[in-house]
């Protein structure tokens, strides 16, 4: 068992990691799109919201495929749909074809973070389970902080189209692995909600298209003004849908246990809070601090190490302790860190104005990540945790891509030393904001005897 443990783990790992590295590698990158496919910032939204949009409305219901047709297949699944998408990315010709491509690639993506999660809590329980989520955080978080280092390096060196053809590698490694893995059991009389799938797509679409797109034509463009009144409509029937229908992709009686609503909205301020945060910094620090994206990348390396040393550790102590005091301390931790890049100007003197803000950030993140992600799935039963991992999921992810629709909005006409304050503290404010929700609303779980 030891060893199967070990390979769940190994595969879980890598299948998630594609995605959050896919995520944040993007975001160094894009000074260098723009300068090959034209768009400015409005191509930079689209190219990191397109992957948002599919992977957070279709990661739902990607959780109900893993339950209803096995964690393994739709693992597999999701391997070969990401690698073949992530070359159409690598050869795309135009802006818009990178942009459809990106949505796809979301898409396929989808398929692997809740089929990963599930694969834990099928065979991990007790203070197991919560020490391997912490060395699973620990590791797709960290990538979620390394992307831009490897983003950088691939794009002073080979070229930004590399970033997506280098996902071959991990996707063929973890294919082998997921060879060699006994298939769990899975849910009984699982469906798949198709109606409440293309409403969520709609739902969430619309309205991201009109943040970005108002900066351009205003918001009494008829397409902003059309992209509202059909995208918020589609998100109420979809509540509605999930509410009515008897396989519901999201099932709404899972937000009636106290820590996984509480969880998700902490959820929420923080990862919305994190993705505007990190887009912002790695275009800041090329655009007007003037570093390659190789340095750029490099600025965020001391939280990716935060982030690997660490979280098992949290995790683990969040299994014998309870999550709460965690959740409350470490997104506040986090916020001051933010505060603290408050200080950065012009010329940008990175160590002393930029790096204890890192230093103060990377360490809350650390605290935060682990028992976050451990009090949301623990708190509901086993068998469901495909879709509960899915939902968690794609609240952080839609909590980014609104936050990114939004960046046009707290930078303003261009991104100055103004507004990347302005962008600082908004991020503090949100992850202070998650870490008091925390505190208000997640109970600790009962001491075993």
């Amino acid at each position: 068992m030891a060893s199967q443990q070990r390979l769940v783990l190994a595969i879980a790992v890598l299948a998630s990691l594609v995605t959050f590295l896919d995520g944040a590698i993007i975001n160094v990158a894009l000074p260098a799109m723009v300068r090959d496919l034209g768009g400015g910032l409005t191509l930079q939204q689209w190219v990191v919201d397109a992957y948002l949009i599919t992977l957070g409305a279709l990661m739902l219901v990607a959780g109900s495929l893993s339950d209803a047709f096995g964690r393994k297949r739709i693992l597999r699944l999701g391997l070969l749909g990401f690698g073949a998408t992530s070359l159409l990315c690598a050869l795309a010709p135009t802006g818009t074809v990178l942009i459809v491509a990106r949505g796809l690639q979301g898409a396929t993506g989808a398929l692997l973070v809740p089929g990963s999660l599930a694969l834990i809590l099928s065979f991990f329980s007790g203070p197991e389970q919560a020490k391997a989520i912490g060395s699973w955080t620990g590791w797709t978080g960290g990538a979620f902080i390394a992307g831009p280092l490897v983003g950088g390096l691939l794009v002073d060196t080979v070229g930004w189209r590399w970033i997506f053809a280098i996902n071959v590698l991990p996707l063929a490694l973890t294919l082998m692995l997921l060879a060699r893995l006994e298939e769990p059991p899975r849910p009984a009389r699982a469906r798949i909600d198709v109606l409440g799938a293309v409403l969520a797509c709609v739902g969430l679409g619309g309205p991201v298209y009109a943040l970005i797109e108002q900066e351009k034509v205003g918001w009494m463009h008829p397409s902003v003004l059309v992209s509202l009144g059909v995208g918020v409509p589609a998100f109420i029937a979809f509540l509605v849908q999930e509410r009515r229908t008897a396989h519901p992709m999201m099932p709404l009686g899972l937000f009636r246990a106290r820590n996984f609503w509480v969880g998700n909205l902490a959820t929420t301020a923080i990862y919305g809070a994190l993705s505007l945060g990190m887009f912002v910094i790695t275009l800041f620090l090329q655009e007007v601090g003037g570093f390659r994206a190789t340095t750029a990348g490099l600025a965020l390396m001391p939280t990716t190490l935060l982030m690997l040393l660490l979280s098992s550790v949290f995790g683990g102590l969040s299994g014998r302790l309870g999550p709460r005091v965690f959740m409350a301390a470490g997104p506040c931790l986090a916020g001051v860190g933010f505060l603290l890049m408050l200080n950065v100007g012009t010329p940008l003197n990175f160590w002393t104005q930029m790096l204890p803000g890192v230093l103060v950030f990377g360490l809350g993140l650390t605290v935060t990540v682990a028992p976050l992600t451990a009090a949301v799935l623990g708190s509901i039963r086993s068998e469901q945790a495909g879709i509960g991992s899915a939902i968690n999921n794609a609240v952080s992810r839609v909590a980014g891509l609104i936050a990114i629709a939004l960046t046009g909005l707290i930078v303003g006409p261009r991104l100055d030393v103004a507004g990347f304050h302005r962008v600082m503290l908004t991020t503090a404010v949100l992850l202070i904001l998650g870490g008091i929700i925390s505190a208000l609303g997640i109970r600790n779980p009962p001491r075993k005897a």
